[in-house]
């Protein structure tokens, strides 16, 4: 079926070959689809498609009319690994079979027949029901297998992180160590104190006093170095003099949205950038006005939020609803990118596409209970959409809307859609769980502050003018560009560096606007830059240029400020905590933020600095050794581990550098094309570069299994080729064989495989009686208890029937059932 939700009831299939109506009335079908495919010859060759309904040309087809037959053209077959290209070489209709012959057998793998209207046209023939157009089969379906041949496609529960516990501790010391330490996890802040004690209170006077004495003596020498400067400020210019940038912290941001009446005229209405959300208030307020700000400022202090781009509200994105093409008790699965929408009323995602709209996936009502307050609120889930397509199901006529959004934003979780409930009355009935919600704007945590003042507010005749901002606690950020921001990622619009982040002030003198930049380094004498230092008590004073680095701002000069407050942690509010807008828009009816707000830091601390900046003129950036090379390229995000030689080629040297990239992807020239741009800036001249996978040491592993009483040797076996398998599982983990378990050198040993056999349920006893590489004489591999690769080889099983020289394990079962 070709569908991308895994459904527990397959309806689809029923409703097209059904003759009757939801009330019994005798229909006249419309639709016509592949029921099931045989493999009908023992050489594999011919197949037998049955559909549901008669095929065109024969007795009451599906559909009526003069609908042409089909022929070979309209058949393909897409797939295989091993064995490719699988061509039709006939295919003969009668009544609702069709026979098709094939120029050869396919492989182990699974291939799909599909039928179309054309060899150029891959869309189904007039008639054709488009989920059933397609069927996924195995030539080698005939062949004796001890499993079951139907599997199910599982949406496994999230599992839960736990807290780690010592149980170790017994006595009175020993717990009151462990609760500190675990206030000291989540609350880095906190710093046990007896303030009690009458020494500790002498020791912290006289310490207070000396410590005053001791500045005003030795100010200058204090502050000249890195280890003794007590000013945030001296701290941040040492730090520099190192190449390391001493952040301020950053602001939060968040998903909010926005819903809009269904009877207002809020088709086309746009919600502008910079629209202030507020936390908290009362439940029936939703919309402030700009005259009453200011006072729900001051009397209730809450937390500012403006909007970071425009958008366009639409009632119809209110609550979007999911099309599960006419089945039931359906869920998307962990890892989804793509979903089907119903379309009714009308969507203007299409309208959108090129803003990349955002969408929120939400569980409105618990698939157990179906009560809406039974809902887990961490099944919510942003996705920015890459793809939108309209189209109808053609069996009921129904507007829908095909979407697909990028991989990062993948479903971390199964999403349930609808669920088999049980009422009041006692009565089931299928719910709707989870919807989409359109309308979606990001938003970050700070307010603007318009034509402020600074202090002083004219700049001198002579001497440096360093004024201070009249507010503290002023908003640090990453500059956010919405153009690039929409072609990637919701998880990405919330990623922040807070090395890269900037205090949000600006300086307007007389229509020229004067720039914040990082530092003034590379300011020339006409640059209209300043640069923002903050101290430890949140004050921010302004640093202009002295007329060599930066322009120096001229005797008499007065700015008008702009600039935003609210920053660090205290912005990451949690879920359905930004609940009004400050708008004049009298269609706005409710505005929530689903996902908990992310990204807010508090400022650096001057001691993580002192820590961190001695070291980071030391990160090399300059590859000369060999282990230059490759620790270079384990700077990419893409390589797992790496390893370098150098080899003289004739007329130079050249590194010849062996990836070994994550996920056991294949090192294609696309990726190396990638490497050799990473590595250039860092590559030595004179030197060439080459770039290689690994080599690969496939295994031959023989397990004898017996198996406990009660168990069936079958589904013992399935289990264990799953735990030594190279996927990750359902649970999350990943298989004993997955490729990033294993890298350059590292040794695969037999502890280790008996110890995952022996966890599996059912499991007796392991032997293994085959431990060695494949295709090679065994070396005492398993006398020795491991099997080590060389320096630039990587362990690998990937037990695929198509490919045993890629490594095998073979079980052999005994006992059970």
């Amino acid at each position: 079926m070709n569908t991308h939700f895994y459904c527990k009831n397959k309806l689809r299939r029923k409703a097209v070959g059904s003759r009757k109506d939801a009330d019994g009335n005798p229909i006249t079908p419309t639709l016509n689809g592949i029921d099931y495919l045989e493999v009908a010859s023992v050489d594999q060759k011919t197949l037998k498609v049955y559909f549901l309904h008669n095929l065109p040309g024969q007795t009451n087809p599906v559909p009526p009319g003069p609908a042409p037959p089909l022929k070979k053209e309209n058949i393909r077959i897409d797939g295989g690994v091993r064995i490719m290209n699988v061509q039709v070489t006939e295919a003969s209709a009668n009544k609702n079979v069709l026979t098709v012959d094939v120029n050869k057998a396919g492989d182990f793998s699974l291939y799909t027949l599909r039928i179309s209207a054309s060899p150029a046209d891959l869309k189904p023939p007039a008639g054709f029901d488009p989920q059933l157009s397609a069927v996924e089969f195995s030539f080698k379906a005939t062949c004796a297998s001890e499993f079951d041949c139907k599997t199910e496609t599982v949406c496994p529960p999230e599992k839960l992180t736990e807290p780690e516990i010592n149980y170790l501790a017994k006595d009175y010391a020993s717990f009151r160590r462990l609760m500190l330490d675990r206030i000291s996890v989540i609350m880095p802040d906190w710093r046990e104190r007896s303030p009690a004690d009458m020494q500790v209170a002498l020791v912290e006077l006289l310490a207070y006093v000396g410590d005053h004495l001791s500045y005003y003596q030795d100010a200058v020498a204090t502050e000249a170095y890195l280890g003794t400067a007590r000013r945030r400020v001296s701290v941040r210019r040492h730090a520099r003099l190192l190449d390391y940038y001493m952040h301020d912290g950053r602001n939060a941001r968040a998903w909010v949205w926005v819903k809009v009446k269904p009877e207002g005229d809020a088709k086309d209405q746009e919600l502008r950038e910079g629209t202030r959300l507020l936390t908290g208030g009362s439940e029936g307020q939703k919309v402030i006005g700009e005259a009453d700000l200011q006072k729900v400022l001051d009397e209730e202090k809450p937390l500012v939020f403006e909007t970071m781009h425009k958008i366009k509200l639409h009632h119809s994105h209110n609550k979007i609803s999911f099309y599960t093409w006419s089945d039931s008790e359906c869920c998307l699965p962990r890892g989804s990118t793509r979903a089907t929408l119903l379309n009714d009323p009308a969507l203007f995602l299409k309208d959108e596409e090129k803003e990349g709209p955002v969408l929120i996936f939400e569980e409105i009502y618990s698939p157990t209970t179906g009560k809406k307050a039974d809902a887990d609120p961490a099944h919510r889930h942003a996705v920015r959409l890459k793809r939108i397509e309209s189209t109808v199901d053609k069996l009921t006529n129904t507007p829908i809307m095909e979407i697909e959004w990028y991989e990062e934003d993948a479903l971390p979780f199964p999403l349930c859609l609808s669920a088999l409930v049980k009422s009041t009355d006692g009565t089931s009935e299928t719910k709707e769980i989870s919807v989409a919600r359109g309308n979606v704007v990001l938003a970050d945590h700070g307010r603007t502050l318009e034509n402020q003042e600074l202090v002083p507010k004219l700049a001198p005749d002579k001497g440096d003018f360093r004024p201070r901002l009249q507010h503290t606690d002023i908003t640090v950020a990453v500059p956010y560009d919405h153009e690039s921001a929409k072609l990637k990622a919701a998880a990405a619009a919330l990623v922040q560096d807070p090395h890269k982040a900037l205090p949000v002030v600006s300086l307007d003198e007389g229509g020229e606007t004067w720039a914040i930049q990082r530092d003034l380094l590379g300011s020339d004498r006409f640059a209209t830059d300043f640069v923002v230092e903050m101290e430890q008590d949140g004050s921010a004073q302004l640093r202009f240029g002295d007329g060599v680095l930066g322009k120096k701002p001229s005797g008499g000069t007065s700015f008008d400020a702009k600039y935003r407050v609210g920053n660090g942690r205290a912005g990451n509010v949690g879920a359905d905590k930004i609940t009004r807008i400050v708008c004049a828009s009298q269609d706005i009816c409710e505005v929530r933020n689903p996902l908990p707000a992310t990204g807010g830091t508090d400022p650096e601390r001057m001691e993580e600095v002192r820590q961190f900046a001695p070291h980071a003129f030391r990160r090399q950036q300059r590859a000369v050794t060999e282990a230059d090379y490759a620790e270079m390229t384990e700077r990419h995000p893409e390589v797992q581990k790496a390893a370098a030689v150098f080899r003289w080629t004739g007329s130079w040297h050249t590194a010849f550098v062996t990836v070994d990239r994550k996920g056991g992807r294949k090192v294609d020239p696309k990726f190396e094309t990638k490497i050799r741009r990473h590595l250039e800036r860092f590559r030595l001249a004179g030197y060439d570069l080459e770039v290689n996978g690994p080599e690969f040491v496939p295994l031959d592993i023989l397990m004898m299994v017996c198996v406990k009483s009660g168990y069936f040797k079958s589904h013992v076996k399935e289990s264990l080729l799953r735990v030594f398998s190279r996927h990750d599982l359902p649970d999350g983990r990943r298989g004993f064989f997955h490729p990033d378990n294993f890298t350059f050198g590292q040794p695969v040993y037999l502890s280790q495989i008996y110890q995952r056999a022996l966890e599996v349920a059912g499991v007796a006893s392991v032997e293994v009686k085959r431990f060695q590489r494949w295709g090679k004489k065994a070396n005492k591999e398993k006398e020795q208890g491991f099997l080590e690769p060389d320096s630039l080889e990587v362990i690998r099983l990937d037990n695929d029937p198509n490919f045993p020289e890629n490594g095998k394990i073979d079980f052999e079962m005994y006992g059970g059932l």
